[in-house]
């Protein structure tokens, strides 16, 4: 990397590339409002196209149609374009390139992903004081680092409310079907569970929670829009304001990328919650709105002494959770019971 970094030729122009539709109710959605605050923040429209897929095949051509026609900072929204992204990063040294979620770096491309535990913590929270017998359930994407930090934090933030607070998790292995997310909420709540968290793309689980007369909490979006009787906290994005601050170091030149990606910090705008439902008591309220504001001041929720469900030692007393840890956790906290 050049020492005084990257810097735009001509004039700025951005476009993305979505990963799915604009109205898919969550994660691509949260990208598209937020593309509509950065407007207006940095002044200028942002070109966009939906439903590229995490191929190649796919990203290459998306990306090159923008970059042919003036685009010189272009935005991903998939981890799947990571890979691709480095190669295009290569060949166009003069565009920038900025991926949600993405895992890959360089001179001219930074990846970047918000801390959900820190969202997913108070959503726990919010469900632990909701349900009565602390029976909870989790519908997960696939047992990823960033989803097993989710649902571990879901589990620690309930269990500061109610220590015998349990989450049951099932894993669909999509981040996006519907169809799965029904059967897995289904089960979950025929097991017991009496609040439905989620880490997949969809309102699903929050519509069964509310057919089935459950609760739930939301991801990616206020999830009360489509289960406003269930939904009692969402992890919300609020990438506009990462995005907007991000654009204009862009612009104004020497932007140097953080050689490991941006992990933004609810602080920075990564998540934040819309929190929180007539379920949850007055005083836990609060309680989740102190737990918050202790977070913005740098709380950490992966702080030690921290043991996983074996009762092995995961965060010594007085240590945090390293980064590269949290990336790779593939261990659950104490009360969560995984199945497939």
């Amino acid at each position: 990397m050049a020492a005084d970094g990257f810097t735009l030729k001509g004039k700025p122009q951005i476009a993305m590339l979505y990963f799915g539709p604009k109205n898919d109710g969550g994660w691509t959605q949260a990208f598209d409002e937020a593309r509509q605050k950065v407007e207006k923040a940095i002044g200028m429209k942002i070109s966009y196209v939906e439903n590229v897929p995490e191929d190649a095949s796919a990203i290459k051509p998306a990306a090159e149609k923008f970059i042919q026609r003036g685009a010189n900072i272009i935005i991903g929204t998939a981890f799947g374009y990571s890979d691709t992204f480095k190669e295009l990063a290569a060949k166009y040294p003069d565009v920038a390139f900025l991926n949600g979620s993405g895992t890959t770096n360089g001179p001219n491309l930074q990846s970047f992903y918000g801390r959900t535990y820190e969202s997913h913590y108070l959503c726990g929270m919010a469900a632990g004081a909701a349900s009565k017998t602390g029976k909870l359930g989790f519908v997960a994407a696939n047992p990823f680092g960033v989803v097993n930090w989710t649902v571990n934090a879901f589990a620690l933030g309930a269990q500061k409310v109610n220590p015998a607070a349990t989450v049951n998790v099932i894993y669909t292995g999509a981040w996006n079907d519907p169809v799965k997310e029904r059967a897995a909420a289904m089960a979950l709540i025929d097991q017991g569970a009496e609040v439905i968290g989620q880490h997949v793309d969809t309102p699903t689980p929050q519509v069964v929670a509310q057919e089935r007369g459950k609760l739930g909490t939301g991801h990616h979006r206020d999830m009360s829009q489509f289960a406003p009787k269930a939904t009692i906290c969402s992890s919300v994005w609020v990438w506009d304001k990462f995005l907007a601050p991000e654009l204009k170091k862009i612009m104004a030149g020497g932007w140097k990328p953080a050689p490991y990606g941006a992990f933004i910090a609810m602080k920075d705008g990564g998540t934040d919650i819309a929190c929180c439902g007539k379920a949850v008591p007055a005083d836990k309220a609060a309680m989740i709105k102190v737990e918050r504001e202790a977070m913005l001041k740098g709380k950490q929720v992966y702080a030690g002494p921290l043991a996983d469900a074996s009762g092995k030692e995961r965060v010594a007393a007085g240590a945090v959770l390293g980064d590269a840890d949290l990336w790779k956790m593939d261990w659950y906290v104490k009360g969560v019971i995984t199945q497939k």
